[in-house]
């Protein structure tokens, strides 16, 4: 059974910086593709970055510059760097998985596995 749980959410200000966590388990997650998904108040899921197995990674438009997305094979977990956040950053970020090694969706239905999110509050 795939287990994917996030952590690192938080509370901070306009511009600080966060770094989220995600450890999976019940998969391959070298030969596995791994996202981010964030989730607002009354707003649809979207992509926010995604990591091929082997691959380029892929950043939502609202995030590129700032959020940096990495995986550690050796610990089977991935990791979603946020610098320079925004108030319309909050939200719960979500982890999920495809155990197929070049996906490069940020369409949510493309994804087979998900964590159970972590918030993600920035204040003006």
């Amino acid at each position: 059974r795939v287990q994917l749980v996030e952590s690192g959410g938080g509370s901070v200000q306009d511009g600080g910086s966060l770094t989220l966590s995600c450890v999976a388990s019940g998969l391959r997650f070298d030969l596995a593709s791994m996202a981010w998904f964030r989730q607002a108040v009354a707003q649809m899921r979207e992509g926010v970055a995604v990591s091929p197995a082997d691959g380029i990674p892929v950043y939502g438009d609202a995030v590129k510059g700032r959020f940096t997305i990495s995986r550690d094979n050796a610990k089977n977990t991935l990791f979603l760097q946020m610098n320079s956040l925004k108030p319309d950053d909050s939200a719960m970020y979500f982890c999920a998985s495809r155990p197929v090694s070049l996906v490069k969706s940020l369409f949510p239905s493309d994804w087979a596995f998900w964590g159970q999110g972590t918030q993600v509050n920035v204040s003006s």
